[in-house]
């Protein structure tokens, strides 16, 4: 989720304090996802505080942040700066040397981005007006396709509101399939389960935290809150984990319009002992790449 931290709950400037979200607080223990619910731990979920700063002076930006979520290394160190939002060379060079997605094709297993991407979207890169952000270019530079709207109307993937309203609305899809939020979440499933390892990346949230829109933020929260309760509903919690994580803070803090250096959530669900052994060394964004690599040998 693009630009989520973790803030005080004040209801005024942090969305995730005035959300309804009722399947995420019942996962904390009735707590919202704020600063003071971390770290938390019950039979479902961990709940860490990941350092996006990584000792590295400026704001967090979203070419490093992903990049070292991707990659497992603390790319603003490297490349000497917080960069964003889509990849300089320095930061596309860190990516090429090896990511996620890169090293599970190299050690054999399967692996996707679900996003649907439309065909305006490959059209602005084929031109050169639009750039790769950090997830696609790993992806492509791992040799995986993006999936299309022919994939999403196929079933295969899903679009970037989870929904698929926004296709219609905004791009005009209208013989393209539409989900309510709890069947959005039960397709998620569904995808995942075709890989060894599935990334879907929501960016509205960085979106709405730009444009310091409350309502907008709040709406889109509870949204979501629907899509992870049917995720939850069909997750098999001894099959594997769920990580719900962030490059950088942003949407949290409404009275900015600027990136945060507030920590950023660690959500993980699925069984104790396999939640236990991800989180084990589990700090800042450059060891998530890490932490999942570990079950892929």
């Amino acid at each position: 989720m693009d630009g989520i931290g973790l803030n005080s709950d004040d209801a005024e400037i942090n969305p995730f304090s005035k959300a309804n979200m009722p399947h995420l607080q019942e996962l904390l223990g009735g707590q919202k996802l704020v600063a003071s619910a971390a770290p938390f731990e019950n039979g479902r979920v961990t709940l860490l505080p990941l350092d996006p700063n990584m000792g590295v002076d400026g704001l967090p930006q979203s070419a490093t942040g992903q990049a070292a979520l991707l990659t497992g290394k603390n790319v603003p160190s490297i490349v000497g700066e917080h960069y964003g939002p889509k990849p300089n060379k320095a930061v596309a060079k860190v990516i090429r040397e090896g990511s996620i997605f890169s090293e599970m094709v190299k050690r054999s297993y399967s692996a996707a981005l679900l996003n649907a991407y439309p065909q305006g979207y490959f059209d602005g890169i084929n031109s050169g007006r639009r750039l790769y952000s950090a997830i696609p270019q790993a992806v492509t530079d791992a040799g995986i396709p993006l999936m299309t709207r022919e994939d999403y109307d196929r079933g295969d993937a899903l679009a970037a509101d989870f929904t698929g309203q926004g296709w219609i609305k905004h791009l005009g899809y209208t013989g393209s399939p539409v989900f309510d939020g709890p069947s959005a979440g039960i397709k998620l499933h569904e995808l995942s389960q075709k890989y060894d390892f599935a990334f879907f990346e929501y960016w509205p949230s960085d979106y709405a935290g730009h444009r310091q829109d409350h309502q907008a933020a709040v709406s889109l929260m509870e949204s979501f809150d629907q899509v992870l309760g049917g995720l939850l509903k069909a997750w098999e919690d001894q099959s594997g984990l769920v990580l719900i994580t962030s490059d950088h803070g942003n949407m949290e803090d409404l009275g900015t319009r600027r990136h945060t250096a507030n920590p950023v959530p660690a959500l993980v669900i699925g069984s104790e002992d396999l939640r236990r052994q991800f989180t084990a060394n589990l700090h800042n964004l450059a060891d998530v790449a890490p932490a999942i690599m570990q079950f892929y040998p």
